[in-house]
């Protein structure tokens, strides 16, 4: 196990030199001078050389980079050139409201595709099973931001049962998670499709195997085998994809919070690449990218843990 995990450490550090590399050329190759845009077109050029060299935009391309990650191995994500505000304080205040908004969803995510899969799977080919198919199907054709405001239509517009958006601060944490409530249910519905849709195939794999049929053999009935030997197996691609799917809630949900007026991580990417901020666009992102790597890191661990063969096979 210490082997494997040893491994993909290594794996995991080669990802984060490959996508700070990446995510650095490809902000500074976009078009645009933050100094001139800040300043406008009207701007003089020697005005505008100024303030490239206070916000350290003189030096050359390479030197920047060694800087900026030099900066976040020590925790320092450098200087909003627009808000002139450590990177580091504007993430925190913002990550206290997309993490606990990519929980949630994948709190009701899971809650809804694991019974949804358990009994599709356990009724194979029998209305109950075309029904939650239909049901996934549907789930995973509409668009989560139409979704987010048809909820808003009934639930904060007619009915009056949540606020139409903003966000009111962990204060009062009844009021925030209130507040979190329907955008975690637009951001769950598609990903809780996607998973219950995973999860029946893989348990209607695992009963077809020997050893289920074994368990039946022995006087276990349906449920009881599906629930003590088919779930467990059919967890590795599960674990996939709640990965994939975290990692997507907490880095892919800028227009669920551009629709709830969110002030979270995705609204600051999207301002920041507005304003030509770029050392705030690179530093989130390179900060989403760890995340997602951290999180894929885990999953592998967790394969370890549900299947004694990958530590064998490391």
């Amino acid at each position: 196990m210490l082997r494997y995990a040893l491994n993909r450490l290594v794996s995991l550090g080669l990802s984060l030199i490959v996508a700070s590399l990446v995510i650095f050329l490809v902000v500074e190759v976009a078009p645009g001078d933050p100094a001139s845009f800040m300043l406008g077109i009207n701007a003089q050029p020697d005005t505008v050389a100024a303030l490239q060299a206070e916000l350290g935009l003189d030096v050359p391309k390479w030197q920047r980079y060694l800087t900026w990650v030099g900066g976040m191995l020590t925790g320092d994500f450098g200087t909003s050139y627009t808000y002139r505000t450590p990177v580091s304080e504007m993430v925190a205040d913002r990550l206290w409201i997309s993490l606990p908004l990519a929980l949630y969803a994948l709190a009701l995510s899971t809650a809804l595709a694991f019974p949804a899969a358990l009994y599709a799977a356990s009724r194979r080919g029998r209305p109950g099973d075309m029904a939650v198919m239909g049901a996934t199907q549907l789930g995973i054709a509409v668009p989560n931001f139409w979704f987010a405001m048809l909820l808003v239509l009934l639930f904060a517009i007619n009915l009056g049962w949540f606020s139409a958006g903003g966000f009111p601060g962990w204060d009062d944490p009844l009021a925030a998670m209130k507040a979190l409530t329907l955008p975690a249910i637009a951001l769950a519905l598609p990903q809780a499709a996607i998973l219950a849709r995973v999860m029946r195939s893989a348990l209607i794999d695992i009963m077809a195997e020997d050893f289920m049929r074994t368990a039946r053999a022995k006087g276990l009935t349906r449920s009881q085998t599906l629930w003590r030997h088919g779930v467990r197996n059919a967890l590795i691609p599960v674990l996939t994809i709640i990965g994939l799917q975290f990692s997507f809630l907490l880095a892919g949900a800028i227009i669920i919070e551009q629709v709830f007026f969110l002030p979270g991580l995705g609204r600051l990417i999207f301002q920041a690449i507005s304003q030509r901020d770029l050392i705030v666009v690179e530093s989130v992102v390179m900060l989403l990218v760890f995340a997602v790597i951290l999180v894929t890191f885990l999953t592998d661990l967790a394969y370890a843990a549900v299947d004694p063969r990958l530590r064998r096979r490391a």
